[in-house]
């Protein structure tokens, strides 16, 4: 199951930085390319404000 990042996002950076298959892209809010993310959950473990939660 993918993960999704919710409107909580401060977009810091921390999740792509993180991420290991590179499917974080930036904007307004962080946004995850659920096709392309493995849910490994590094995104979720490094977020400072739990803005990232499974879908």
């Amino acid at each position: 199951m993918a993960y999704k990042i919710t409107d909580a996002c401060i977009a810091c950076g921390n999740c792509a930085a993180n991420c290991p298959c590179e499917c974080i892209s930036e904007g307004d809010i962080y946004v995850i390319d659920a096709d392309a993310c493995a849910s490994c959950g590094a995104c979720a473990e490094n977020c400072p404000v739990e803005a990232i939660v499974e879908e």
